[in-house]
């Protein structure tokens, strides 16, 4: 009976082995990614064709192929394996939603669903990978330069309705809400001179002085700020793969000095003996 059990062992542990194989082997993931694109041209042709019979079996199959992809991840890593990767738990819920809404009447939930499969390219692709994990990184640091720029477009959303309520339509400066929007669109650039400024200015002509101060602040040293941060974090992972390089080529080089100097000693020794 023991040796049963142990055979039984033996073939479970064999055959785990052997989906792991499978999971890590070199063509997994380019086949997965190669799939998701796949599945991203199905969801594209389908705002053409919508209700198309066949792309909507198309869907259905690339559906399934996911979950078959969960089920061999899962068997191949492990339940603890698998769960404790935090990009493999986003996979899992998108999968399992992708199940769960696939026949819910509700179409709008079901398109979102079938989009947000596309976000599976970014665990699937380890340079974006990269990038989301520095972005989630730089949250805390980013934290304080988001609070500043809430105080910094607070002040001048409070001196626009001041001084610019009645000059610009309500939209504009008309309250504190509008005027935090209207400093939005100034801050990305668009249509701020001739919708924004230009009309302040020729009422109020010191108005330039607000808005040149608040572009230089808002758009490029509070923006500049931001991906400075970033880009610290982005350089961090490469920093410290290198350390961790150069220890283990320092430590390395500390063993073969030892072994050299084991070899001299033995050496000399072996001519004293002589």
């Amino acid at each position: 009976m023991e040796i049963q059990k142990q055979q039984e062992v033996n073939s479970n542990r064999s055959f785990r082995t052997i989906i792991r194989q499978l999971v890590e082997h070199k063509y997994f993931q380019p086949i997965v990614i190669a799939i998701i694109f796949f599945n991203g041209l199905i969801i594209v042709t389908e705002t053409y064709l919508t209700g198309n019979s066949l792309l909507l079996a198309i869907d259905r199959i690339i559906v399934w192929i996911f979950v078959l992809e969960l089920i061999v991840k899962i068997i191949g890593l492990g339940f603890k394996g698998y769960f404790s990767d935090r990009w493999n738990l986003f996979d899992f819920s998108i999968v399992i939603g992708s199940l769960l809404f696939y026949s819910t009447p509700f179409v709008s939930v079901l398109r979102l669903i079938r989009v947000l499969r596309l976000i599976r390219m970014i665990p699937a692709i380890p340079a974006l990978r990269k990038i989301i994990d520095s972005l989630m990184k730089s949250v805390p640091a980013l934290t304080g330069i988001l609070g500043l720029s809430i105080l910094i477009f607070s002040i001048y959303a409070i001196i626009g309705t001041t001084f610019f309520s009645e000059v610009l339509p309500y939209e504009f400066f008309g309250s504190f809400h509008t005027a935090l929007f209207t400093l939005m669109q100034v801050v990305t650039f668009e249509s701020w001179a001739s919708q924004v400024a230009r009309p302040i200015i020729n009422e109020v002509p010191w108005a330039w002085v607000y808005f040149v101060s608040f572009i230089i602040i808002g758009a490029l040293v509070i923006l500049n700020l931001v991906v400075a941060v970033i880009l610290s974090y982005l350089g961090q992972d490469d920093e410290v793969k290198r350390e961790e390089q150069m220890d283990r080529l320092y430590k390395e080089n500390q063993e073969l000095k030892k072994d050299i100097q084991e070899i001299k000693q033995l050496i000399l020794n072996r001519n004293n003996n002589n």
